[in-house]
């Protein structure tokens, strides 16, 4: 007790000792908090041995990618070139997200409106890219690959005058991101330029500063001296990347994260590959008394270019040794480990990038229907979300509004459509392809239970499968109704044969008339010219059709 203490404890002694308890309560209170802090905090916040030398910036997407884009991607694309496993990571990434292409089909709710539209939408995709090489479908599989190696792809609307003879008068130039101004990073008057990216008061793009040459190209002669650029409207540009982080203006490669861990597995390679090369070069190793200056035991020779000694041995030969002489065959001892450290390697490098293991490597030794299956589900989730929350959206959409846009400029759609408050001008369904089933008798059976239980109708089904529903009904009437009328009965069915392959029973109302035996000797119907025309056109199908099995969306305007 000090001074003070013992003095209030002579006039009061309660109040003294209140205060000497809580004098002792603060001091072992403070104590134990200095003895257990770290009990009171996240591993990952830590600061002792284990986190020794992890350094983590707070700064945002931008900042990060300032300093880091440039070489992030100039070395994901160098992985793409020279790594077997990142060049077919980006190919399956690509293929199963647009496959064959991603097709749209008008759904503005005029059937008038919707023909017209889509009779025009062929002749656009086929010309619209700018050097005329790839098809719509082929530039969004450009996009993806651009975008998984580069981190994001930019392409620019081109609109063509009449002289061009496209009978629609748009294009599109695919851009890599190296034409986008990087180094362009300034506060404006109304507004900021974020790494070669114009934004407004309000945060919205208002441009791109572009390059008029690729700065890596050969094409870098400016007839203004050197590569200046120039600010391009923003509703002239598709900027085409994943966002990862809330304010992100730029995309990073999809390779990132595993860029280091690649290196690392193609330089162990490679030393794995010379270690075997030097035990291929070196076959025997020969003991004798004179040493290297004694008779040779094969078939003598010199190098021509090193002029070394050589000696080669021939199959079936018999060489006789002399006293002292010994030899040893080089026969080194296997180094094990390399397939389990190589596929474990793998595994985590894939599961980096979002692939499956056995996708991405093409190594199918360690899986079964089950494990396929279950792995590849996840997948498809991963495919869905780029094709439907980044490609479409940032791609696909923004290049049918332009499209339907230069139909009206061109006066191909009436004035009325567009007053008509009904009529959704800019309405589309896209439909992705189709993932293909590892057991697809089992998948149709459980669809089709699912329809009998009411769990999913008819038109959701057909959809599911990439086909629109209306469609696909009047195509099935068409089969039908020329089926009857050759008094054909096919397997498949469903109003003559049972599920099992078994006849209808005659007093169902599935029965057709038609579906009765040909009594022997009745001449068969003649084919009138209307029905082979539907034949005809049931072969080939529509023009530009393809198979799908991903569910269709509908974006309306």
């Amino acid at each position: 007790m000090n001074f003070l203490d013992r003095a209030i404890s002579a006039v009061a002694p309660q109040r003294a000792l209140q205060r000497v308890r809580s004098r002792v309560a603060l001091e072992l209170t403070q104590d134990y908090l200095d003895r257990h802090a770290q009990r009171f905090r996240y591993d990952g916040a830590t600061a002792g041995r284990r986190a020794y030398g992890w350094y983590a910036a707070s700064t945002d997407a931008n900042v990060e990618l300032m300093g880091s884009l440039i070489w992030l991607r100039n070395r994901s694309r160098d992985l793409v070139r020279n790594n077997p496993y990142a060049a077919r990571a980006i190919e399956e990434l690509a293929g199963n997200v647009v496959g064959t292409g991603i097709v749209p089909k008008a759904k503005t709710g005029s059937a008038a409106i919707d023909k017209i539209i889509d009779a025009e939408w062929p002749f656009f995709a086929d010309a619209c890219d700018t050097p005329q090489r790839l098809d719509f479908y082929g530039m969004q599989t450009l996009a993806v690959r651009t975008m998984a190696e580069s981190g994001e792809a930019l392409v620019r609307f081109r609109p063509r005058l009449a002289a061009s003879n496209l009978r629609v008068p748009l294009q599109l130039q695919m851009l890599e991101a190296d034409f986008l101004d990087q180094s362009r990073t300034m506060g404006l008057v109304n507004g900021h330029v974020m790494e070669g990216v114009q934004f407004d008061e309000l945060g919205r793009r208002a441009a791109y500063w572009l390059f008029s040459y690729h700065p890596g190209g050969v094409l870098i002669l400016n007839p203004r001296g050197g590569i200046i650029s120039q600010p391009v409207p923003a509703d002239q540009i598709m900027h085409v990347y994943r966002v990862l982080r809330p304010g992100q203006v730029r995309g990073v490669p999809w390779l990132s994260p595993v860029m280091m861990a690649l290196r690392d597995l193609d330089d162990y390679c490679d030393a794995e590959r010379v270690r075997k090369k030097v035990e291929a070069c070196v076959t025997a190793f020969v003991q004798q008394p004179e040493g290297i200056e004694g008779d040779p035991l094969g078939i003598s020779g010199t190098d021509p270019v090193t002029q070394a000694p050589v000696e080669t041995f021939q199959p079936g030969m018999v060489e006789y040794l002399k006293p002292g002489q010994e030899i040893k065959f080089n026969n080194p001892p296997a180094a094990g480990g390399y397939r389990e450290y190589k596929m474990t390697e793998l595994q985590g490098i894939m599961a980096g990038i979002g692939l499956p293991y056995e996708l991405g490597t093409g190594d199918m030794s360690q899986v079964n229907y089950s494990s396929w299956r279950g792995g590849m589900l996840g997948f498809r989730n991963t495919v869905e979300a780029y094709r439907w929350l980044t490609l479409i959206p940032l791609f696909c959409m923004p290049t049918w509004r332009r499209f339907v846009d230069t139909l009206i400029l061109q006066g191909k759609i009436p004035q009325k459509a567009l007053d008509d408050p009904k009529v959704a001008i800019h309405a589309v369904q896209w439909t992705a392809p189709k993932f293909e089933s590892v057991d697809p008798v089992k998948d149709a059976a459980a669809e089709l239970k699912m329809i009998r239980t009411g769990t999913l109708d008819l038109f959701e089904a057909i959809s599911r499968n990439g086909y629109d529903p209306e469609e696909r009904l009047q195509k099935i009437a068409r089969i039908n109704k020329i089926l009857d009328k050759l008094e054909i009965i096919l397997d498949c069915d469903p109003r003559n044969v049972t599920d099992r392959g078994q006849e209808q029973p005659a007093a169902s109302d599935e029965r057709t008339p038609s579906s009765k035996p040909t009594v022997a000797g009745t001449k068969m119907p003649a084919v009138s010219n209307s029905d082979a025309e539907a034949i005809s056109e049931l072969f080939s199908g529509t023009p530009g059709s393809r198979s799908w099995d991903s569910p269709s969306r509908i974006y309306r305007s």
